[in-house]
């Protein structure tokens, strides 16, 4: 699965390991992240992420 990078922290989003503190339990895609849900490091919103190859 793609990882998404923030643009504002650098803050990765693997979906393998998903973001449990915040209720998106791994093996949760990006794109099935619940819209409201924020960079656990920032805050800022799912819009200030992009793809990476990291």
């Amino acid at each position: 699965m793609q990882k998404y990078v923030c643009l504002v922290c650098g803050y990765i989003y693997d979906p393998e390991l998903g973001d449990p503190d915040n209720n998106v339990a791994p093996g949760t895609a990006f794109e099935d992240v619940p819209e409201e849900w924020v960079c656990p490091v920032c805050g800022v919103g799912k819009d200030q992420f992009e793809a990476t190859e990291g």
